[in-house]
């Protein structure tokens, strides 16, 4: 069944050509604090990947929530864009975004693991560059060094790697983390020694944050040789990174991911605390937080649908902690946890997906209510294998003090096409989360479409 859309009409804009080249920096008055205001009007945009398509829709937050009259779809194609699609390129695996060129304006960082550049292992990153009028100053590539094992791009952050008070990007290889120096330096690439992961480990994922030392960190996660997931902390120091990484949980430890990532401060201690989802932990999958801490982490404390307060029933296939987000829905000052669990039965539909929202309370979460297709106010169907809550987002979109939810489906079928996927809003409130002026969209709105279009997959 095709999802209710926005009651607008929606429009792909095209980009200008304008070279691939650094932009100069803006005058100061038109830096904002958000790094993920791509058009600088002081509104957070939403960022949706589809990496099956080779594409990133951007959705322009505005005081009546996201704006998709005014939304920009992204290629390698698109016009003063680097590069070109082609179909194994997996464009907008992962998208960050940050202030690259300080400018003032936010720039999109889009992950592409399966580039393919002549002479180099598989793997880019594309930096698109924000400004006034959206994105129309096209972009640059940062292509996979020579010494990698390839899938150069599974995962970017734009933080302060190497602790000299400046942040810059760090990408995730299949088999290696690198960082890249400050000012826009993406031509010498910073990487750890060889051995320094454990050999067959493939990296899949980062979260950055001040979790021991209040200067950024960054944690890895994927799979070791054998299968086993495998989560390590890094320190943020780059004189010390050489000295190994911090095994957190590996193997068939539950508290251990491949899955996702989250880094937040929740009990409001100045330290970033890590949450992270294991979609195949016991029968239906878990989430769990360590606290930050000075130099240590916290023990673990881990979630699933059997934990007090937490709705629903732990149930084989659920695949709840399939991905996870954190961010203050009420306003209080206290962040919340959405939870993804695109595996959920919902009303015997099988696989219809749902999102789950626990309540923070200093430092834990405690009582929570799940969304999904058949809540009411929520536009669309279960129906089965549509997988609700396959990516999902808390971000302040209106600019109302509150974070809203943004959460993908990429089974849902949009007519008789299936799998082409789509994304829905629910705003935040000082209640908490609310089905009313609920937004719905999907990629067929965006001219991102076909077969398994996997619109949603990526939100950031």
């Amino acid at each position: 069944m095709r999802v209710r859309s926005l009651a607008v009409t929606v429009s792909v804009a095209a980009l200008a050509a304008t070279g691939l080249t650094l932009p100069l920096a803006g005058p100061a008055s038109a830096a904002t604090a958000l790094a993920d205001d791509f058009n600088g009007d002081g509104y957070r945009d939403l960022a949706i990947g589809s990496p099956r398509t080779n594409s990133v829709s951007v959705t322009y937050g505005s005081a009546s929530g996201v704006d998709a009259a005014a939304a920009t779809t992204l290629t390698q194609d698109s016009t003063g864009m680097p590069g070109v699609t082609e179909a194994e390129d997996e464009f907008g695996e992962n998208v960050t975004t940050a202030d690259v060129n300080r400018d003032g304006y936010a720039d999109l960082i889009v992950g592409a693991p399966g580039e393919k550049t002549e002479g180099k292992p598989s793997g880019a990153v594309t930096i698109v560059w924000g400004g006034k009028g959206g994105f129309t100053a096209g972009g640059r590539v940062v292509t996979s060094p020579a010494d990698t094992a390839g899938r150069f791009g599974e995962a970017t952050t734009w933080a302060d790697a190497d602790g000299d008070g400046y942040a810059q990007l760090s990408v995730v290889s299949g088999d290696n983390w690198w960082y890249y120096g400050d000012g826009g330096d993406f031509d010498r690439p910073f990487g750890l020694a060889a051995g320094f992961f454990p050999e067959g480990v493939r990296l899949e994922g980062m979260v950055a944050g001040g979790f021991l030392h209040r200067d950024p960190d960054v944690v890895v996660f994927g799979e070791r040789a054998d299968g086993g997931a495998w989560t390590a902390h890094l320190s943020g120091d780059a004189d010390h990174h050489g000295s190994g990484p911090q095994v957190l949980a590996e193997g068939d430890d539950p508290t251990a991911t491949r899955d996702a990532a989250a880094a937040r401060d929740i009990n409001g201690d100045g330290h970033t605390d890590l949450i992270t989802g294991n979609s195949r932990a016991g029968k239906g999958g878990s989430v769990t937080v360590r606290l930050g801490g000075e130099r240590a982490f916290g023990a673990p404390v881990t979630y699933h649908q059997d934990s007090p307060g937490v709705p629903g029933t732990d149930e084989a296939g659920d695949g709840f902690g399939a991905s996870v987000s954190a961010g203050d829905v009420t306003g209080d000052g206290v962040p919340d946890l959405a939870v993804g669990a695109p595996g959920e039965d919902v009303d015997g539909v099988a696989d219809a997906g749902s999102v789950t929202l626990l309540k923070g309370s200093g430092g834990s979460f405690a009582s929570g209510k799940a969304w999904h297709q058949e809540t009411a106010g929520v536009p669309g169907a279960a129906e089965p294998g549509d997988h609700f809550g396959t990516s999902v987002r808390l971000k302040d979109i209106n600019k109302n003090g509150r974070a809203d939810l943004a959460t993908g489906a990429t089974g849902e079928d949009i007519g008789t096409t299936r799998d082409v996927g789509a994304v829905w809003v629910l705003r935040g409130t000082q209640t908490g989360l609310t089905s009313s002026y609920a937004a719905s969209f999907n990629g067929g709105d965006f001219g991102v479409g076909g077969v398994a279009a996997d619109f949603g997959r990526t939100l950031r």
